[in-house]
């Protein structure tokens, strides 16, 4: 049996008493007591995850930006200013999803990509072989010596102001899917990106491995509340993000993942996967569900693999639960291009067909609920 890998907080977490799981060959937290306790801290005030077993790859040389623009689906072209962030799909040549990763621009010739902990080696592999083949000429390195926790709430910048102040003047004014350096703080130096995976605001952080810890403690006194992978998955599901090996991998293409707004298809730009793409287009659409309620009570919870029955033909649930801030089960699903939302559908749930209404996603964002 292979050991699990530990993050630089796993200690912490042990710690804390969080219950610990095998997320990806990884011994993580799933939560630390309440899970749904967990989930309303980062709607209403401030959470944070280790999320320490994503892996930061940086990227160097003079073809770097040409690098990207072939790999990518999304257009790097719109990284001009220093810090800046896109989020993409990186391809294979079938149009399937290797991963989803943001990329960030520092300067024309270092970029840096924060890649899913699960695929982190198949991506180190396929950016290794395009470079290689294609001659770019990059330094291409893995570094595990940084560790990345995200602070996630409507009180989550400020929180992380008061734990580290000098962050403050360099990230006041980010708008999302921006990044800052921050140096100087007891800390380390720190790279500080208002982006998350939660459907609120925040900041993920980048953070020496060595001083992830005391960063951690610190913000723990500053009540940032620790949350685990049960509360990441609820909190990401209601907002409308997509969870690599469930709602796509290499045998999905973007385009029936409601992944269409990542892929660049508008200008003349050759990336890896884009003939496939255009030559197949959508073959399904990507919807939320919210299962109906009969008497006030719905007769289950939507999961993964669950089969949707529509008047078009069938589809399948990839991403299922119970919403703490709807109060209702939610799921993403993949189905036949016909349906539409304020279509009723029929979901199997054991040995019933259980109607389902199908709404467009997001589900919740900052707070508000968007879809009933």
């Amino acid at each position: 049996m292979t050991e699990l890998k530990h993050t630089p907080l796993h200690a912490t977490h042990r710690a804390l008493n969080a219950r610990m799981v095998d997320f990806g060959g990884w011994d993580m937290p799933v939560n630390y007591g309440s899970q749904i306790d967990e989930h309303h801290a980062v709607r209403t005030d401030a959470g944070m995850f280790d999320v320490s077993h994503m892996c930061v790859v940086d990227f160097t040389g003079a073809k770097v930006r040409e690098f990207f623009a072939f790999a990518l689906a999304n257009n790097v072209a719109k990284l001009q200013t220093a810090g800046r962030a896109l989020y993409s799909c990186l391809l294979n040549p079938e149009g399937g999803v290797i991963d989803d990763l943001i990329v960030y621009y520092f300067s024309e010739d270092y970029f840096r990509v924060v890649v899913n902990a699960g695929t982190a080696n198949k991506d180190l592999a396929w950016f290794n072989k395009l470079n290689a083949e294609q001659g770019f000429g990059l330094k291409i390195e893995a570094r595990r010596d940084y560790a990345i926790v995200a602070v996630q709430g409507p009180n989550a910048r400020e929180k992380v102001w008061q734990t580290v102040p000098a962050a403050r003047a360099a990230t006041e004014a980010l708008k999302p899917f921006n990044a800052a350096r921050v140096a100087d703080t007891p800390f380390g130096e720190l790279t500080v990106a208002r982006t998350g995976y939660t459907g609120e605001d925040g900041f993920e952080i980048i953070v020496p491995a060595t001083h992830v810890d005391a960063l951690w403690k610190a913000l723990q006194a500053q009540g940032v509340r620790p949350c685990g992978l049960g509360a990441r998955d609820t909190l990401r599901l209601e907002a409308g993000m997509n969870l690599y090996g469930q709602d796509m991998d290499d045998a999905v293409s973007p385009l029936d993942a409601g992944l269409a707004w990542t892929v660049d298809l508008v200008n003349a730009r050759d990336f890896v996967g884009r003939a496939k793409l255009e030559a197949d287009g959508a073959r399904s659409a990507f919807v939320g569900l919210i299962l109906q309620k009969e008497n006030g009570k719905a007769g289950g919870v939507l999961r993964a693999h669950q089969k949707v029955v529509t008047p078009h033909g069938d589809g399948e649930i990839t991403s299922g639960t119970f919403s703490p801030t709807m109060q209702e089960s939610i799921a993403f699903a993949r189905v036949p291009k016909g349906v539409q939302p304020g279509d009723v559908v029929h979901v199997q749930i054991r040995d019933k067909a259980l109607p389902a209404s199908v709404v467009k996603l997001p589900f919740v964002r900052n707070g508000k609920v968007l879809a009933a």
